[in-house]
């Protein structure tokens, strides 16, 4: 049973106990229930101990949080307001579709290479991406295509179970972990067409498997080799882009506080019957340290911003999409810059994605490294723990790259 958000002083063994701490949620589970009935008939009024103990981690948000996979499976023709998104914000397919363009494919493979030239001309291809992307697949990257398939239908799996057993795992504003569909907690604010399951993979002491789902019954060992193999291949890109930029293999690394802090993100956006009115998830900047994402091959969606254009990424089989996150635009003092991105919906398929954050400790003091500030590129930054840093994202939800960009102005 999961009890992240359930008081510590509750003993579910004493049934004295248990109805002394519950009665505070009966009066949220009252109040959620009439607004959920009055605007929501299709989500399940809660009935038993369970169900409060999820009500109390709703509640937690500042109105009733509804799923999008059960909007979508309601059979409704027209999406409420809430996900409708201004006019010049909505996803313009005619701009999107360009067969000639795609994010650089780079094969890791050649890292491996005898041949010097051959390493070198590999490590340009990442660093030149680095700099004019932001994004890039890379292939032959030795994470088992096996494990990268099942983890991802896993995922698929949980989130056809029935809403009930899902529910277990509801996420509340205060950590984001567990089943969620909203991020920010402004009232009114624009929602996303997609529902999401949070978890803590590292560091170890944040890391608590009894918070991941118990349905099906392979998932958790599933996600915990899958973190373990995507970790390896994150700390290999690290050092690459640490030579790339002059500096010693381990110097990035380093600076993140030489333990790492690893999340991952499973994304699920269903069938959508109004897509050309909202998004899956609104234009961002990741404000991690980089993202490895393992993408749906069979439905694209995602959309990066290049030379003012969005450009769908057309995913290679089998390949990991890597993205630079705002604090590594940071430490490499904007050599490297994370880009703004955005993902479509359709109307006939749900997708499932999986992104992997490889972020920095979150006490560490995170700003340009000394190596890359000169007197013609000083410091563009103003430090900032990544704690701190991520609390806004927590807060007003997803705001393009105005995140990032407000560092500046603290100088």
């Amino acid at each position: 049973m999961h009890r992240g958000c359930l008081p510590s002083a509750i003993n579910t063994n004493s049934t004295r106990t248990r109805r002394r701490n519950l009665r505070p949620c009966l009066c949220i589970y009252t109040l959620t229930t009439s607004a959920y009935n009055n605007h929501h008939p299709f989500v399940p009024i809660p009935t038993t101990v369970s169900d409060l103990r999820t009500m109390n981690c709703l509640a937690l948000w500042p109105e009733p949080v509804v799923r999008v996979q059960h909007l979508s499976d309601s059979g409704i023709s027209v999406i409420p307001e809430r996900y409708v998104k201004k006019p010049s914000e909505r996803p313009s397919i005619s701009e999107s579709i360009d067969k000639e363009i795609n994010i650089p494919v780079i094969d890791l493979q050649n890292m491996n290479s005898s041949d010097e030239s051959l390493r070198r001309k590999t490590a340009d291809l990442i660093s030149a991406a680095c700099r004019e992307w932001g994004f890039f697949q890379v292939v032959n990257h030795g994470v088992s295509h096996q494990l990268m398939a099942e983890t991802r239908e896993v995922w698929r799996q949980f989130f056809q179970l029935p809403l009930e057993l899902k529910q277990v795992y509801a996420n509340s504003p205060a950590t984001y972990e567990g089943y969620g569909s909203r991020v920010g907690i402004g009232k009114d604010i624009s929602l996303d067409w997609g529902d999401y399951f949070f978890l803590h993979y590292l560091p170890m002491s944040v890391k608590d498997q009894n918070k991941w789902p118990s349905l099906p019954v392979s998932c958790r060992e599933l996600v915990e080799n899958y973190g373990e193999e995507v970790v390896k291949l994150g700390g290999k890109l690290m050092k690459i882009f640490s030579l790339t930029l002059g500096l010693s293999e381990n110097h990035l690394e380093q600076a993140f506080g030489g333990e790492i802090g690893a999340c991952l993100r499973t994304n699920y956006y269903p069938k959508c019957p109004q897509p050309d009115l909202t998004l899956g998830i609104s234009p961002h900047s990741d404000p991690g340290g980089m993202t490895l994402l393992l993408p749906d091959e069979n439905v694209p969606g995602l959309q990066v911003r290049h030379d003012n254009k969005w450009i769908t990424v057309k995913p290679v089989p089998n390949a990991f999409i890597i993205n630079i996150g705002d604090q590594i635009q940071v430490l490499t003092n904007a050599n490297y810059k994370s880009v703004e991105h955005r993902v479509m919906v359709n109307s006939s398929k749900e997708r499932v994605s999986l992104a992997l954050f490889y972020n920095p400790r979150g006490d560490v003091l995170i700003k340009p490294v000394e190596e890359l500030v000169t007197e013609e590129k000083p410091a563009l930054y103003s430090p900032m723990t990544f704690d701190e840093y991520r609390v806004y994202i927590r807060t007003k939800g997803l705001s393009g790259k105005s995140q990032v960009e407000s560092l500046k102005s603290l100088k």
